[in-house]
């Protein structure tokens, strides 16, 4: 067996034409995150913590930012193909535990549902904590939202 972690954040932007996603959850209305992709930070941290447990490398090297292929990709989808590669080279998921920082929008509401997608695509309990920063620092003020996950995973 091996652990990984995987970390992310993106800053909040003011682009009318993006929606906040968020463990692979699209929240209109609310302030959306800047990114290459659809900024999905659970989604990129979960896929980050994977890629780590397995030695597979890292978010950016598998999809890299600066690659027009995957701009304003769909994060769950990225995140199936880390799954698929996991399974490729001989890894199962055992689990994935996952925490959320940010201020708002508030998501305890949508915690089962971003954690029924994320099992469903990684084959495996997700699990989901939205976390405050409490005010401190960037997080605190709003300015953006941090993930991290761990994962489990065993040689199959």
């Amino acid at each position: 067996m091996r652990v990984g972690i995987g970390f992310d954040a993106h800053s909040f932007c003011d682009d009318p034409g993006r929606v906040l996603v968020l463990g692979g959850v699209k929240i209109p209305g609310e302030r959306p995150l800047a990114g290459h992709s659809d900024a999905d930070v659970i989604a990129h941290a979960v896929s980050d913590a994977l890629l780590g447990a397995s030695g597979l490398g890292e978010l950016g090297e598998m999809f890299p930012a600066g690659d027009p292929a995957w701009a304003g990709a769909d994060s769950m989808t990225l995140l199936a193909r880390v799954v698929a590669a996991l399974a490729e080279n001989g890894w199962e998921v055992l689990n994935v535990d996952c925490a959320v920082v940010l201020e708002a929008p508030k998501l305890s509401p949508l915690r089962a549902i971003m954690t029924e997608r994320l099992s469903a695509v990684v084959g495996s309990p997700v699990t989901v904590k939205p976390k405050h920063a409490e005010g401190l620092g960037a997080l605190g003020r709003a300015e953006g939202v941090a993930a991290w996950a761990v994962a489990l995973v065993r040689a199959i």
